[in-house]
């Protein structure tokens, strides 16, 4: 593997990290849990699935937006770094 996949891949990690921790909440529960953000809110249920759905939905853009972002930052400090 290339050393600038590997940049990528740890921005990628550290961006979804971030984009994890930065998901939005819902009044009186806070933060979903990481299980109904990965699965956009599929396993919700009854009344959670109409209230929630669209949080879960949302911190799984977030999350996934971060790690996009993550990887491109990762790659670009790898090849500002080959510069030197």
């Amino acid at each position: 593997m290339m050393a600038g996949s590997w940049f990528a891949t740890l921005g990628a990690l550290v961006g979804g990290f971030i984009g994890f921790l930065m998901r939005p909440s819902v009044p009186l529960i806070g933060q979903l849990p990481f299980r109904d953000v990965v699965s956009r809110g599929a396993d919700l249920q009854g009344l959670d699935a109409v209230l929630l759905r669209n949080v879960a939905q949302q911190s799984f853009n977030d999350v996934l937006a971060g790690a996009i972002v993550g990887a491109v930052g990762g790659y670009v400090l790898y090849l500002l770094s080959k510069k030197n």
